[in-house]
């Protein structure tokens, strides 16, 4: 496979979360690679800050500022960014810690709004406006390596991934016939601004856990992940559909 594969010259790329973390670095990544990135989350000063890296570096670059839990306005920001090629829905990274007994209907409905609704309606309406222009395109979910294994107080999160991953699946097996692929990353423990707030007080402690129970004895940088958006993005994923992909250095290997 040449590396022109990997060349997203002339193509249109639509990530949300893209103020910052994972997010952020996709973005920065898929315009390095050439794409123009249409840049969406509700935090626009980091919005701002990613154009800036991203023009800097002689990239093209859009802000688009959206709650994903709002479908009218992802819609809205969906359309004004015209023809696209690739979704990166990354704005999936709210974490809530309580026990099963414990947790409460607000709880459930606010993860499940940002991490499985704001996934689905982007999903959605990225995937109409591609099937309008006749595709081809590439969606690419983010789900978690939470989906994996089971952890004590992590029920909303853990349900909202494992949502997103048969999101995934069967959105691959209705958008194939009109040329668009769906994909999934789960990455493992990644060094963001979400895991940074998880258990703030012990950061340190549960990093240095992650690393050990990883076979390359680190934890996961945002770029980590990005690169593996990158190649569902481009051609050389071209025969890939429906897969969860693990950025995970090795702390879960599943069949």
């Amino acid at each position: 496979m040449p590396l022109t594969a990997y060349d997203l010259t002339g193509r249109s790329a639509f990530i949300t979360g893209a103020a910052g973390g994972i997010g952020r670095a996709c973005a920065v990544l898929l315009a390095a690679a050439g794409a123009t990135a249409h840049c969406a989350d509700l935090d626009e000063k980091g919005l701002l800050e990613t154009r800036d890296l991203i023009t800097e570096a002689g990239g093209a670059a859009h802000i688009h500022v959206i709650d994903v839990t709002d479908r009218s306005r992802v819609g809205a920001a969906v359309a004004a960014a015209g023809d696209l090629d690739i979704l990166a829905a990354a704005a999936a990274g709210i974490m809530h810690t309580s026990s099963v007994l414990e947790t409460s209907d607000e709880d459930l409905d606010r993860v499940l709004a940002v991490n499985f609704k704001g996934v689905l309606y982007a999903c959605q309406e990225v995937a109409r406006s591609m099937i309008a222009r006749g595709g081809p395109g590439s969606l690419i979910t983010m789900a978690s390596g939470a989906v994996d294994s089971a952890g004590p107080g992590l029920l909303c999160y853990s349900a909202a991934k494992a949502a997103v991953v048969q999101l995934t699946k069967t959105l691959a097996t209705e958008l194939g016939p009109h040329a668009i692929r769906v994909n999934a990353v789960a990455p493992g423990w990644i060094r963001t601004p979400m895991t940074a707030r998880h258990e703030a007080d012990r950061q340190h402690r549960v990093e240095a856990t992650m690393a050990r129970l990883s076979p390359l004895g680190r934890v996961g940088e945002p770029e980590d992940v990005a690169h593996t958006v990158l190649h569902l993005a481009s051609d050389a994923s071209a025969f890939m559909t429906g897969q969860i992909l693990r950025p995970n250095g090795g702390v879960a290997m599943p069949w």
